[in-house]
C-alpha cells in the first residue's frame, strides 16, 4: 500500500505525460507562425514525441527492474528537465523536434515506471480500480493543460510553455526524491530481456491490448495535434482552445465515475469494455459529422468517456501473466503501444481530418475488443 502523500504523488505522476502534452498543445499554432512551418509539419512535433516515448518506456522499464524503480523515475524526470530547456534556446525546427524526443524519453518514466510501482503494490480487481479512481484525475488534466496552455501560449507564445513545464519537472523531481518509496521486492530476480520479449511476441493478448491501447490514445491525442487547426480554421484563438479541455475534461470525469459505479455494481471487466467501445464509435461518427462547427466537441467528450472507461480495463488486465518481471513486460508493452500511437498520429497529422482518424481507430478498437474480451480473465 501507498501513503495517502506517496498516491497523491503517483497520481501526479501518471498525470504528468498527458498534462505536459496537453499544456503543449495550444503552443502548436504558435510554433508554426515562429518556425515558418505548415500545420502538418507543426503536428509532427507530437508524433515524433510519442516515438521518443516509446524508446524511453522501454528503457526506463527495464532499468527499473535492474536498478530499481525510484531510480529510474528520478533519472527520467532530470533527462525531461533538460530537454525542456534545450527546447527553450533552439533556433530551428530540426532541432526542435530533436528536444522534442529528449523530453518525450525523458517523461515516460512517470507513464511505465509509475504503472509498475502501482502493480508492485496492487493487482486483480484492486488495480483496476485504483486505475479508475486515478482516471478522475487524469480526466481533470486535459482541461488544466489546456486552458493553463492556452493562457500561457495566448501571453508568452510557446516560450511560456516550455519554462511551465521545466518548473513542473523540477517540482516533481523533487517530490519523487522525499516522498515515493522504493517498491521493487527484495526478493527480485533479474529475468532476461530477451526471453521476456520472445514470450510476449507470442501472446495473442498482449497484442491485441496493444491495439486497444493505440487506438483509443490515438483518438485522444489527434484531438491535441488537430484540433488547434480546426479552432483556428473557424477563426477562434488559443484561449478559445484552451476553454475547450473543460468539455473533454467533462467527458473522462463522467467515463470514471461510470466505472466507479459499475465496479461496485459487479459488472464485469468485459461488460464495461464492450459499452466503451459502443460509446467510442458513437462520437467518433458524431465527430465526423459536426467537425465543420464547435458542435463537434459533445461527440469529442463521448470519446473522452469511452477512453476513461476501457483503459483501466486494458491496463490492469494485459499484463496479468507477467508479475515475475513486472518493469521489463511494462515496457515492452508501452514501447510497443507508444510506437503504434506515434504511428497513429503521425498518419492523422498528415492527413488533418480529425473525424476520420477518429472512425478508424474506434473500428479498429472494436474489432480488437471483440477478440480480447474471451482473452480477459476475471479470476485473478
Amino acid at each position: 500500500m501507498f501513503s495517502p502523500t506517496a498516491m497523491v504523488m503517483v497520481t501526479a505522476l501518471l498525470m504528468f505525460p498527458q498534462i505536459a502534452e496537453t499544456i503543449y498543445s495550444p503552443a502548436l499554432t504558435s510554433i508554426s507562425a515562429h518556425f515558418s512551418v505548415t500545420a502538418q509539419q507543426t503536428a509532427q512535433t507530437l508524433s515524433v514525441y510519442f516515438i521518443g516515448f516509446a524508446a524511453g518506456v522501454l528503457f526506463w522499464g527495464r532499468v527499473s527492474d535492474t536498478w530499481g524503480r525510484k531510480p529510474a523515475l528520478l533519472a527520467g524526470l532530470a533527462v525531461y528537465a533538460v530537454g525542456t530547456l534545450i527546447a527553450l534556446v533552439v533556433s530551428g525546427f530540426t532541432l526542435l523536434l530533436a528536444a522534442r524526443v529528449i523530453t518525450a524519453f525523458g517523461a515516460a518514466t512517470g507513464s511505465v515506471v509509475t504503472q509498475t510501482m502501482l502493480r508492485d503494490r496492487f493487482s486483480g480487481p484492486r488495480l483496476a480500480a485504483i486505475f479508475s479512481l486515478i482516471g478522475i484525475a487524469l480526466a481533470i488534466s486535459p482541461a488544466v493543460g489546456i486552458y493553463v496552455g492556452g493562457l500561457l501560449a495566448w501571453r508568452w507564445e510557446f516560450y511560456g510553455v516550455f519554462i511551465a513545464l521545466t518548473i513542473l519537472s523540477g517540482l516533481l523531481l523533487a517530490g519523487s526524491l522525499f516522498i515515493l518509496p522504493e517498491t521493487r521486492s527484495s526478493q527480485h530476480s533479474d529475468v532476461a530481456f530477451w526471453s521476456v520479449l520472445y514470450l510476449m511476441l507470442r501472446d495473442k493478448k498482449i497484442w491485441l491490448a496493444i491495439v486497444l491501447v493505440a487506438a483509443f490514445n490515438v483518438s485522444l491525442f489527434s484531438y491535441y495535434s488537430l484540433a488547434p487547426f480546426i479552432f483556428a480554421r473557424l477563426h477562434f484563438d488559443t484561449q478559445t482552445f484552451g476553454f475547450s479541455g473543460v468539455a473533454l475534461a467533462a467527458g473522462s470525469i463522467i467515463g470514471s465515475q461510470i466505472n466507479r459505479l459499475l465496479f461496485q455494481q459487479g459488472k464485469s471487466q468485459r461488460w464495461i469494455l464492450t459499452l466503451a467501445c459502443i460509446l467510442n464509435l458513437f462520437g467518433s461518427t458524431g465527430v465526423l459529422c459536426f467537425s465543420d462547427s464547435l458542435n463537434f466537441l459533445l461527440p469529442m467528450a463521448l470519446v473522452m468517456t469511452s477512453f476513461s472507461m476501457a483503459i483501466p480495463v486494458v491496463l490492469s488486465s494485459a499484463l496479468n501473466a507477467y508479475s515475475h518481471c513486472r518493469g521489463t513486460a511494462g515496457a515492452l508493452f508501452g514501447f510497443f503501444y507508444y510506437v503504434f500511437i506515434g504511428s497513429g498520429l503521425m498518419l492523422a497529422g498528415w492527413s488533418q481530418w480529425l473525424g476520420l482518424t477518429l472512425m478508424i481507430c474506434a473500428l479498429l478498437g472494436c474489432i480488437a475488443a471483440w477478440l480480447y474480451l474471451p482473452l480477459l480473465n476475471e479470476k485473478y
